[in-house]
């Protein structure tokens, strides 16, 4: 009878270390279905716009690139991103935060990002979207091609001719190879503010704007992601609605969402880090060469020794057109110039 209850116990206890082990191995493929479907769905979610095939040869030289290092896991040369701020994917959501219809797509936001060599540094050039530019030809979807336009505003190159036309124009009055292209609608950018658990930022001056639907007195404020997006887009609010105090203003949250992203630990808090991922890539669009989360994660992983610090934000010298007070032209030689340093 003992020998029957010792079997019977090891029995037992056999038949409970097949359970758990069954269980965890369901748990396990639970688990790998999960990270499976998770990339599936994140990798889905990103939009793109074959640049290259677009755009072709007739475009600046790349410049001569130093290999990485055999030991560096990830690139380390230098880069430019041109990146846009818009309302480009319409919907309920961004006409409910102040985007445009099915009708059309706006770009209020261009910023051109140089990494340094090393990707340690980087430059942020926000270029007024009052700028006059020589906007080139430019292909469309259609076999068709837009017309050359002179002393067009910047930001009429998006609307006409989207992210291609937006490219070529920005190559094209600055001399500088865009590496990659990066947007990011509105209805996005809130949700990533919202992931992060909003973000501080300081102002110095009032901000009342009935546009942008946001009222603020001068200081610090933590700001939800709706509120943020206001703060990027405001303009009437501020002194003789300026473009150039706009450009200020998402400088400065540039920066603070840097350093919220930097505070914030996404690595321990998995639902938190999706919710910040789903945020990101729900709301991009890019150049097909970062138009995978392997591509866009090998970018992030390329910048891990970059903090807020580092980068320093300028925006492109400008003087009022001398025809129109409310547009701005290139001031020489000092944009030149600038777009000289980051070639």
């Amino acid at each position: 009878m003992a020998a029957r209850d010792a079997r019977d116990g090891r029995g037992g206890r056999s038949k409970g270390f097949k359970v758990a082990g069954l269980a965890l191995a369901g748990a396990l493929l639970l688990g790998f279905a999960a990270v499976g479907w998770t990339y599936w769905h994140l990798n889905g979610n990103i939009n793109s716009v074959d640049i290259e095939g677009a755009l072709g040869d007739d475009r600046p030289a790349r410049p001569a690139t130093v290999p990485s290092p055999s030991a560096s896991p990830v690139p380390t040369g230098a880069l430019n991103i041109l990146v846009l701020g818009s309302d480009s994917r319409s919907g309920e959501e961004n006409r409910e935060l102040g985007g445009g219809d099915s009708g059309g797509a706006r770009s209020d936001t261009a910023m051109v990002v140089h990494l340094d060599a090393g990707r340690t540094a980087a430059t942020v050039v926000s270029i007024p979207r009052d700028t006059l530019v020589d906007r080139p030809s430019c292909p469309l979807e259609s076999g068709d091609s837009t017309r050359e336009a002179s002393n067009a505003m910047f930001n009429t190159a998006y609307e006409l001719g989207g992210p291609v036309c937006a490219v070529k124009t920005v190559e094209s009055f600055t001399g500088v190879r865009m590496d990659h292209y990066i947007e990011i609608d509105f209805s996005g950018f809130a949700k990533l503010v919202d992931a992060l658990g909003g973000v501080t930022v300081t102002t110095d001056v009032d901000i009342d704007d009935d546009k942008s639907h946001l009222y603020l007195d001068a200081g610090t404020h933590h700001l939800d992601g709706t509120e943020a997006l206001g703060l990027a887009r405001t303009r009437y609010g501020l002194a003789g609605g300026s473009d150039l105090a706009r450009i200020e203003l998402q400088q400065n949250l540039v920066k603070a969402l840097l350093e919220q992203i930097a505070t914030t630990d996404l690595l321990t808090d998995p639902p938190r880090l999706y919710q910040v991922a789903d945020a990101v890539t729900g709301s991009l669009t890019t150049d097909t060469g970062l138009d995978s989360l392997g591509e866009l994660t090998g970018l992030g992983r390329s910048l891990g020794g970059l903090a807020a610090d580092d980068v320093r934000t300028v925006t492109m010298p400008v003087d009022p057109a001398p025809w129109d007070p409310n547009r701005v032209i290139a001031h020489e030689p000092d944009a030149g110039d600038l777009w000289e340093s980051l070639r």
